[in-house]
């Protein structure tokens, strides 16, 4: 691909949008959730909208969540938000031969709506040998807008909502990204690296700070990857 083939159209924001809406729309009760959760551990209705608005991470999002208060320690909140987020380091590199051919704004607007459900569908465009990188963007903002609606929602509402566990929404991240994943396992012969980085996550977690087990869990799937990998 070289780099005058690569480009950043309208045409590809909307194919991006069009494509990720439906499963987009699971953020918006995930996002109500949040907008509960935040509202109950004492931040405003505005505050947690704009951290929608501003930060876009459900996970960073929900862990700053149990560290809010009035006696929030600062270090530990940035110390555990860098250890859920570093994921986006390897997402980025992912998609770096793809994304840094196009001039500095261009990637700056797709990294600022890179996300992991759009993550997954722009890195299985780019192996299609996609050439227009509108597909992130419009992916990662169709995705972003639901986000933030539904924590205007769950924010306004506040405890009128319940439980959101009742709804049973507690359910809908890992679903989400199992619609995600699994098509693109099934017919990947590396899935092992998948198998290996869940089960590093799952096993890793009662004995790590939150968001570590992630990280350990990636660093093992790039470990498999290179000792089995074709050459």
């Amino acid at each position: 691909m070289t780099t005058a083939s690569v480009c950043m159209t309208l045409s590809g924001v909307v194919r991006g949008a069009r494509r990720l809406a439906p499963l987009a729309v699971f953020m918006t009760p995930l996002g109500m959730a949040y907008g509960v959760a935040a509202i109950e551990s004492g931040m405003s209705s505005a505050h947690a909208i704009a951290s929608s608005i501003l930060v876009y991470s459900a996970a960073a999002q929900f862990t700053a969540v149990d560290f809010w208060g009035p006696d929030i320690s600062l270090v530990a909140l940035f110390l555990v938000t860098l250890a859920v987020s570093a994921r986006h380091v390897i997402m980025g590199a992912a998609l770096s031969p793809w994304v840094n051919q196009l001039d500095a704004k261009r990637r700056i607007l797709g990294a600022a709506f890179l996300s992991d459900p759009n993550f997954a569908y722009a890195h299985t465009a780019l192996k299609q040998n996609e050439n227009d990188v509108g597909v992130l963007v419009g992916a990662g903002a169709i995705t972003w807008s639901t986000w933030v609606l539904g924590t205007a929602v769950g924010a306004i509402a506040g405890t009128q909502l319940g439980d959101p566990r009742t709804y049973g929404i507690d359910v809908l991240m890992p679903v989400y990204f199992a619609a995600l994943v699994v098509p693109g396992l099934l017919s990947d012969t590396r899935w092992v690296f998948a198998v290996v980085a869940a089960f590093v996550a799952v096993a890793s977690q009662p004995f790590v700070p939150t968001g570590w087990n992630i990280i350990l869990a990636a660093l093992a799937g790039g470990v498999v990857g290179v000792w089995t990998v074709d050459e």
